[in-house]
């Protein structure tokens, strides 16, 4: 039992890759890449038209991003904060406004200031031509950059992965996740024409330019930053269609040539996985972009509208089951994770990287709630409580707001277990799917906070869940309900919890209230108590 539990761990850490900094300081540029700072709060992004040309044998990049925004209130004279990390360079800026000297390039940030009295509505462009050798992934997607590589045949491909480091690890934008640009994106990828380039949302334009091809793809719903990203390899496409809730969903396909055959038939998962996650989470965020997967030369992302794939056509991940149970072995952990992601993280985003367990503690959740549509129920709770045993309680999972830092990995599985923990209570799983689909109706193309989170499943639950979200998000500590039977009187408390920790339990079909003092019910029977394994609580009988 020890070495499967260290090998989860150890899974765990492998796969997720996100840890909390302990003990770090932070810095004023740690101030500056993370909160809404009096160079940001004034501006407001529109929109990103952008190109970018990357080199394979130079592993250079260059292009252009022209940024439309719209004043958010009146100011004169301010700076403007774009964000493009070193060693990456802006080698030209125009700006729709005067400025003062142009601009400065300071580490990871360039600063322009502007000589206007602004007035709150009124819109601008900033212009940002960029070149340079990017930061290069060393093990993408976990650590942040581009990804040179070749495919099986030695043909380049070439990507990046930037959800942590962020998307002004090569592009220069306003690198924070409260500011998606909210009419969408277009994004010029410009390859030798021997090679495909891929972006987010839908081919518009393909035109030869010489020796070269340029792919326009354009996105029209807002996009975080960090899923704005170019895929150029020996790409090769195929095409279907999903009769969803909101009509006809264009799935688009584009796989490296060799792996045509295999993800033909690998992607015949697509369908049921959307089938399940539009039944527990409404409508897919994104019809008129339309969903897409992408061979990529690392594990997987959830680029929207462009979501990477590189689970090499198996079941599982890379063929194992990260619950342990082996239920994990009937689906593609990619497809469905990845896709889970564009419900949560991409239609709902955390504002801030801190709260990024809103991303990924109900993606994993919908990992359950997938094998639970796709299979049963009762394969579904074997999962859940699979995955329960892989969590560390090392730190809190909510990390430090405004330096762009994450909490534990354990916002994958604790994440999950407390969601199932809260259906539990809840007790009634129609209410808790609409729960769900409210979440993503209420919440459509928006970045939100925990505590939006939060009081949003209390009210429409009708349970007060703050102390439940305290104790599971805020500290290390796992509830422990001591208790002793003598017959049908039952004994029981709470400890290791926060102050007023409210949690009814289930006990043989019956409600108990538990609290950090003793108290004894009887029970209709003497049966020996039976406890929910699916609440995420520990159990220790005091006899």
């Amino acid at each position: 039992m020890k070495k499967i539990t260290f090998s989860l761990l150890f899974a765990s850490s492998l796969a997720f890759g996100q840890f909390f900094e302990r003990g770090k300081t932070f810095t004023k540029q740690d101030t500056l890449k993370g909160s809404d700072t009096k160079f940001r709060n004034f501006w407001d992004v529109k929109r990103y038209d952008l190109s970018v040309e990357p080199d394979f044998e130079s592993k250079s990049i260059k292009g252009n991003n022209k940024i439309s925004f719209q004043i958010t209130k009146d100011i004169s004279n301010p700076v403007f904060q774009i964000d493009l990390q070193k060693p990456m360079k802006a080698e030209k800026i125009e700006c729709s406004f005067p400025t003062v000297d142009g601009f400065k390039q300071d580490g990871d940030f360039i600063f322009i200031s502007a000589k206007k009295n602004f007035k709150k509505g009124e819109k601008f462009t900033i212009d940002v031509t960029y070149s340079g050798k990017p930061t290069v992934a060393k093990n993408a997607p976990w650590d942040g950059g581009w990804v040179f590589a070749k495919d099986e045949k030695g043909n380049p491909w070439m990507s990046v992965a930037d959800e942590g480091i962020g998307a002004s690890v090569w592009l220069p934008t306003k690198d924070i996740w409260s500011d998606e640009p909210d009419q969408g994106i277009t994004m010029k990828v410009i390859t030798p024409k021997d090679l495909v380039g891929i972006g987010n949302g839908r081919l518009i334009s393909k035109k030869e330019e010489g020796n070269k091809t340029a792919y326009t793809w354009e996105v029209k719903n807002p996009i975080n930053a960090y899923s704005i990203i170019p895929n150029i390899g020996k790409y090769v496409n195929f095409k279907d269609t999903y009769n969803g809730e909101k009509g006809k969903l264009d799935l688009d396909y584009w796989v490296i040539d060799y792996n045509l055959e295999k993800a033909k038939k690998q992607f015949a998962q697509v369908k049921p996985m959307l089938e399940a996650f539009e039944y527990w989470f409404g409508p897919y965020p994104f019809y008129e972009d339309s969903y897409k997967l992408v061979d990529s030369p690392y594990l997987g992302m959830e680029h929207q509208s462009n979501i990477a794939y590189g689970n090499q056509y198996m079941n599982g991940y890379l063929g194992s089951d990260y619950s342990g149970t082996g239920v994990g072995l009937n689906w593609d952990y990619i497809i469905v994770h990845e896709s889970g992601h564009e419900w949560f993280a991409n239609n709902i985003t955390a504002k801030d990287q801190a709260d990024m367990w809103v991303h990924e503690g109900f993606t994993m959740y919908s990992e359950v709630l997938f094998t639970e549509k796709y299979m049963d129920k009762k394969s579904a709770d074997i999962y859940a409580q699979g995955v329960q045993r892989s969590i560390s309680n090392d730190v809190p999972i909510i990390g430090k707001y405004g330096v762009r830092n994450e909490g534990s990995g354990d916002m994958y599985p604790k994440g999950a277990s407390m969601l199932h923990t809260i259906r539990q209570v809840i007790d009634n799983d129609e209410k808790f799917r609409q729960i769900l689909r409210g979440l993503n109706k209420d919440f459509n193309h928006q970045t939100v906070t925990t505590e939006q989170i939060e009081k949003y499943i209390s009210d429409k639950s009708g349970i007060d869940f703050s102390s439940v979200f305290n104790q599971y998000l805020r500290t290390t500590d796992v509830p422990v309900l001591e208790y002793s039977q003598k017959g049908n009187e039952l004994k029981f408390k709470y400890s290791k919890v926060v102050k007023n920790f409210k949690l009814p339990l289930k006990v043989n079909d019956e409600w108990i209230k538990p609290t950090e003092e003793w108290q004894t019910v009887k029970l209709k029977n003497g049966n020996s108590v039976e406890f929910n394994k699916n609440n995420y609580i520990y159990f220790r009988d005091t006899n």
